[in-house]
């Protein structure tokens, strides 16, 4: 996909309304809509804005000197949202948004997740069909290219994968790694695709409740054009990673995977679930989110689920999307690396190989995830 360009005069029509007015902002849907003409995508402003940095949320004197310079949340109040608007193309809709491509045959349902280190010691007695690895061990936090030893690498021989064996890169880090990847994806992009990764989860740009609306709205177009512009550059399947606040959200998602797939993709989604951390944030935003997909998405569209390694989460979610539920997680290699094993009654320390460790662990994960046909 071509990067998007649009003039000054034409985003300055289009950008979220300053200060949160939804009366003129011209992605509002409500009621009091007064701007007309582009697509009604939000039902209002966020009634807790409290991550916001902004001046005026803090009391700062109104003398401050443009204080969104240091500021990391984008809203309509922001003198550069005009730029952020040309970021992402123009437009917070989906509907540009293509991102063609299959799941690679011989993809098992629970894919081991490593740390960096190569897998053919651990994986000697496996020989387990595909292994990932997470963004922050190719790309380095620190400097925002790639690591050493990920230059000019295919990803399979770096980890020391042999033949048939897929590698999957986990594209999901913390916030300033993301930012940094964002910022500089028109260089980091074709490294990735020169990697020759079978599968890639495209970045995840963050939700918090407590932001403004609009860095959702902003953060949901920017994850799938990522992906979208990694299909583009030549990935062979990048899957979109999905998160949402309300249900317009899972509706959009919604229409617009109505509208693309299959064809023009996604050959899968994927959801982060590891991000929902507490209880709370499990059965009030994850569960209703994720029974709706199951419930309304094409019955078979793959969903790879990243981070779930409970007994009763994973049981429901296997419960939820059956044979077409994919499962990343690192857990097989951090309780293998501590002498533990993973059992139905938690953690257990027989004080065994660390390779013997880690195949129990692998394969109680694989058991986890058959559903009752299978079982």
């Amino acid at each position: 996909m071509a990067k998007t360009v649009l003039p000054v005069e034409v985003m300055s029509r289009t950008a979220p309304a300053a200060g949160c007015d939804c009366t003129v902002c011209p992605w509002y849907s409500g009621a009091d809509r007064i701007v007309t003409g582009l697509a009604a995508l939000c039902s209002g402003r966020n009634t807790n804005c409290s991550y916001c940095g902004c001046a005026r949320a803090e009391g700062a004197a109104a003398t401050t000197v443009n204080p969104c310079q240091t500021c990391s949340i984008r809203c309509g109040s922001r003198v550069d949202i005009d730029a952020w608007m040309v970021d992402v193309g123009g437009t917070l809709e989906f509907d540009d948004i293509v991102i063609p491509g299959r799941v690679p045959a011989g993809l098992p349902r629970f894919i081991p997740m490593g740390d960096g280190g190569r897998l053919a010691d651990l994986d000697a007695q496996l020989r387990w069909p595909a292994y990932a690895v997470g963004l922050r061990r190719v790309i380095s936090p620190r400097t925002g290219q790639l690591a050493p030893r990920w230059r000019s690498s295919v990803a399979a021989d770096l980890l020391g994968l042999g033949g048939g064996q897929l590698s999957v890169l986990v594209g999901y880090g913390e916030d300033p790694l993301v930012e940094t990847v964002w910022t500089r994806r028109w260089e980091l992009i074709p490294q990735l695709v020169g990697q020759q990764w079978d599968v890639i989860l495209a970045p995840n740009f963050s939700l918090y409740g407590n932001q403004p609306r609009t860095e959702h709205l902003i953060n949901f177009r920017r994850s799938l054009l990522f992906a979208a512009e990694l299909a583009a550059a030549g990935a062979t399947c990048v899957v979109p990673n999905l998160y949402w606040f309300r249900a317009e959200d899972l509706r959009r998602y919604l229409d617009w995977i109505g509208d693309t797939w299959p064809g023009e993709g996604p050959p899968a989604v994927a959801v982060n679930v590891q991000t929902f951390r507490t209880p709370g944030e499990w059965t009030q935003t994850a569960v209703p989110g994720l029974t709706a997909l199951a419930a309304l998405l094409p019955a078979d569209l793959p969903v790879i689920l990243t981070g779930a390694s409970r007994t009763d989460r994973v049981g429901l979610l296997v419960e939820l999307f059956g044979e077409r539920l994919f499962v990343v997680s690192q857990n097989p290699v951090q309780f293998a690396r501590h002498g533990a094993v993973m059992t139905a009654g938690g953690r257990r320390d027989p004080h065994a190989h660390t390779s013997d460790l880690f195949a129990a662990n692998v394969r109680w994960m694989a058991r986890q995830l058959r559903t009752r046909q299978e079982a």
